[in-house]
């Protein structure tokens, strides 16, 4: 599989230049990963879209059934989907203005990968966006 990522600095780069991170699949559960990552997110102060056609709202955000629902730029599309989803989630990237399509610690899929660095995209795959924003973020 070839999938690349960034260097840790250009990480580091876009987790200091980014303000908006749709969450792709964030559940309103406080005991699932894309929760507790998503609070930690909101703590270390940037917004969050929650991207989830099954629920309204999540700590008091609206949320939206799809990437393409969402008005205003998007720095980071952090996705929390199984892997089966990842290419048609980088199709729906492809049609936003997401500067970052970054999938979780251990999803990785080298069609959607394309799919979204051909779109103009900065691919992150396998990558907590957590551990790195804890590591990289001072």
């Amino acid at each position: 599989m070839m999938v690349e990522n960034p260097t840790r600095e250009e990480i580091k780069k876009i987790l200091e230049e980014s303000k908006r991170i749709a969450i792709v699949g964030l559940s309103k559960n406080p005991e699932r990963t894309s929760y507790q990552i998503a609070e930690a997110l909101i703590h270390a102060g940037y917004q969050i879209i929650p991207v989830n056609p099954s629920i309204d709202e999540v700590f008091g955000i609206k949320a939206v059934s799809s990437l393409t629902e969402i008005e205003g730029s998007i720095d980071i599309v952090n996705v929390f989907r199984r892997k089966e989803f990842l290419v048609d989630i980088a199709k729906s990237t492809a049609k936003t203005n997401a500067k970052v399509f970054w999938t979780q610690l251990g999803l990785a899929d080298e069609e959607a990968y394309k799919i979204a660095q051909e779109a103009g995209k900065t691919v992150i795959m396998d990558r907590c966006i957590k551990v790195e924003h804890a590591i990289l973020i001072k």
